[in-house]
Order: structure tokens, then sequence, then C-alpha cells
């Protein structure tokens, strides 16, 4: 006999957990949030919010910031006539300080949720005992617990590599990554993708040589062409030094520092001195202790677990979103499966559509996109016509220092619906919301030429990408 019993059981508390479990009880059921955080508050109590809140986006987004109003500080204040007595420095503590505060506010407001929504936290681990009629008795700490449904949200972790062992101190994922307790001189990135960027970025600006090196032999190939080559010599001319192609040999860590031997993309040797060094390869599923076996859940040889267009599992009434599913490895998407399924749950008509889940590197320039790219389209065969406005043509991006980057829609030839928009510059990742709700309404390139935009803005860019389509920018 179960010690609990519940409607819905949601297994993780991270974004699709909780906005999982808060939609669930909105609905009437009797809910209930089972979260095994490793990373616990000062008190030692565990925290909702998942990698995410954590150790992931909202921590990463709090130094990103700190960093760029030091950049800007030391090098852009001058230009615009602001008077720095001495010289800027940076209090790295005090920082880290403030990146913990954030993050604690955001995780204590969850649990402020949970009470507001009447969700149950369980504080312990949340893994399969059985299944019955009553519906499955899953293991939460030492307690049973029993639900009528279940929806796995469990994350992701962080990839290492074989024979470089992180240590969160030298050698960093993207916990240690957010926790160094002085600016490195030299720091090593391991992986060019999103959070490899992001921090290196972080340590960059604050004073680090930053080396990042990457396996594939292209500069973000999941971004569009244009905007991979334009990101590529901006964070060159930044200071990044960003070698492809890489092939990582023998790796060397000790008290102080890593010596990294590895072969480059002409294949020669070379070796990378540094004192920390950041592996940023990509995240696994958290599925290996979910005790799956017990109830016959279906798991692929990646550890995710199989699941439908709308999250439904091999099993009865169990669910699994977010990261250990299928799809991209975001939040946002996340909290969105999360939504669908509780509706689903609650007999409504749920959706998600995975094709127009934006992406976002919050660089600086920050670089966001959705639908499809050039290359995919030229690939598929789709005939089509491109939109595509600098930022240096826009009085705001003028105004405010900083027209790096452009804006590029995509848009189907014969029927003019968009089919990609691609954004290189300064706040690239709230402009790209228009497009996300332009193209889930099934927009063309003229709705968007024909809307008023706002002057001066930054999104009149997308209004002359949108009229560059059709070959008539008024700007440009």
């Amino acid at each position: 006999m179960a010690d609990k019993q519940f409607d819905v059981l949601v297994i993780g508390g991270g974004p699709g957990g909780y906005v999982a479990a808060i939609r669930a009880a909105q609905l009437g059921f009797k809910t209930a949030c089972a979260e095994s955080n490793p990373y616990a508050d000062p008190k030692g109590e565990p925290r909702l919010g998942g990698t995410c809140l954590n150790v992931g986006c909202i921590p990463s987004k709090a130094l990103l910031h700190t960093s760029h109003l030091f950049e800007e500080a030391e090098h852009s204040f001058e230009g615009q006539g602001i008077k720095v007595s001495g010289k800027v420095s940076i209090d790295v503590p005090t920082m880290i300080g403030r990146k913990d505060k954030v993050v604690d506010q955001l995780t204590q407001g969850i649990k402020g949720l949970f009470k507001k929504n009447k969700v149950t936290f369980l504080a312990g681990h949340g893994s399969f005992e059985s299944a019955g009629p009553g519906g499955y008795v899953v293991k939460v700490g030492n307690e049973s617990v029993e639900a009528k449904h279940v929806i796995i949200a469990t994350g992701s972790k962080p990839r290492h590599l074989p024979g470089i062992p992180v240590d969160n101190k030298i050698v960093c994922d993207n916990v240690g990554a957010l926790d160094f307790d002085s600016v490195p001189k030299k720091l090593g990135v391991i992986g060019a993708g999103v959070i490899g960027l992001e921090m290196g970025s972080v340590w960059r600006r604050l004073g680090s040589e930053v080396t990042v090196l990457e396996a594939l032999p292209d500069f973000m190939p999941f971004a569009d062409t244009d905007v991979a080559k334009e990101a590529l010599k901006v964070f060159g001319k930044q200071g990044l030094d960003i070698k492809t192609g890489v092939k990582i040999g023998e790796t060397k860590v000790g008290k102080k520092g890593v010596s990294l031997a590895y072969t480059d993309k002409d294949g020669k040797e070379a070796t990378l001195e540094c004192d920390r060094l950041v592996v940023s390869v990509g995240r696994v599923p958290n599925t290996d202790g979910l005790n799956a076996g017990a109830v016959g859940l279906n798991v692929n040889e990646r550890g995710q677990i199989i699941v439908d267009g709308h999250c439904a599992t091999n099993l009865p009434n169990v669910y699994a979103v977010g990261d250990v599913v299928r799809g991209p490895m975001l939040a946002h998407k996340a909290m969105e499966e999360a939504v669908m399924v509780a509706e689903i749950i609650a007999g409504q008509a749920g959706h998600c559509n995975l094709d127009l889940v934006p992406g976002v590197i919050y660089t600086s320039p920050e670089i966001a996109w959705v639908g499809k790219t050039e290359q995919q389209l030229k690939a598929e065969g789709v005939a089509y016509r491109a939109g595509k406005i600098p930022f240096m043509a826009n009085g705001r991006a003028l105004g405010s220092g900083d027209p790096t980057g452009f804006v590029k829609m995509l848009a189907c030839a014969q029927t003019d619906r968009i089919l990609g928009v691609h954004i290189i510059g300064a706040n690239a990742s709230e402009l790209i919301s228009e497009a996300v709700v332009a193209m889930e309404f099934g927009a063309a390139s003229e709705d968007l030429a024909r809307i008023c935009h706002a002057h001066p803005t930054l999104s009149e860019v997308v209004h002359e990408a949108a009229l560059a389509v059709d070959k008539r920018p008024l700007h440009f």
C-alpha cells in the first residue's frame, strides 16, 4: 500500500516538471512533484528549478549581464562621453554572489507557486516500483507514492569526455564554469556550442585569454550559414580564438592548470596550456535512475524516453517531457510540452509545435532563430525568397552604439509564407518572438511588411527584412 496517492505525479522539478505540476493542479488534479535536486541551497534544502534555474539558463545570464556591463565600462563608455576615473576592475566573488542571489530568489519563488497552486512538493529521488490497477507506484525518498498519471521530467546532465576527469575546480562542466573564484589568465573551452560560447564570452570579457576547441569541421552548423559566418567573424574580433576540426589528444591535469594536446584541422599537432578548462560537449538525458525496467518503460540507446507527438510513452497514462525526450534540450520547449501534457490528461487539446521552438545564444551579439535555415531549404529543394537587412541601417541600433549583425527572413517563393527567421544582433532573443508568433499563425512576409512597427526600435529591422523579401526595403 502506497504512503500517498495522487492524480498526477511529476518526477523532476525543472522547467518541464514544475510547469507540468502547476498546470495539472490548475486543472483540478491532486498533484505532487518529486525532486532530488543535487543543487541544495546554503541551508541544505533541495531546490526546485532543475539545471536551468540552478546551474544553467538563469545563472549564466546573470554572469553574462555583469560581464557585459564590465566590458561596456572598460571599452565603450569613453566613446559616449562617460568618464570613469581609475581602472575598471571586477570583484569576482561579488559577481558570483549576485548570481547566487538571483538563483535563490527564483528557486524560492517556485516553492511559493507550488503553495499557491496547492502542489505537494516531495523531496527525494523518484523511481518506478510497479504498475497496478490504481496506477503507478513510485519510490520517492523513503516513501512509496501512487499516482494515476505520471509525468517524467528528469532533465539532463553534462556529457563528459573519457580521459578528461571533471572536478569542477580545474576542469569544469557548466556547473563549475559558473563558480570560478577568480578570472583565469588562460581559459580553454572544449565545444563551440551554446554553453561553450556563452561561458567563453563571460570570462573573455573579464580578461581571460580564451581558446575554443571544436571537433566539428564547421562553426555553428546548426545555424544559418550567413549567421554562423558573421558570428565567427565578430567573435574573432572580440578575442575568442575558435578552432574547428580539432581532435583532442592526451590531457594532463595538474593542481594549477591543464595541458591539452590536440590536432588541428590541417593535421598539425599542438598543445593548449590553460589555467582552467571548460568541457561543454553536449548533454545526456537523466533517465538512468528511473528504474524504467520495473514497469517496461521504453528507453532508446541514447537514454531518451521514446514518446509520440504528444509526449505519451508506451505505457498508459505515463508521459515524458523536456530533455529526456526527442527535440532540442531547451527550457522553453520543456515548458510547452509540460502544459500540453497536463491539458491532454484533462481531456483538452494540448499542443506543442516543435518546428517553431526558437533557439537563442546569449552572446554579444545575441543570436536567435526559428524555422528553416537557408541551407535546409536548399537541401529540401524548396523555392524561397530571402530578405536581409543589417542593423547598421537602423537608427536605434546606431544610437545605442551596437549596430552589429542583421535580420534575415526566408519565405516560400510560391505562397510567401515565412519559413525561417535568423537574427544576429542586440536583443535578438526578444526580437525573435515576433517571428515565432507570425509563423505559428501561418503569416506571410507581406503580413509583417504591412504591420506598423514603432520608431525608433530594433524591431524595425524585422519589418525591413520582410519588405526586403519583396525587394522593396525603405531604409536600405
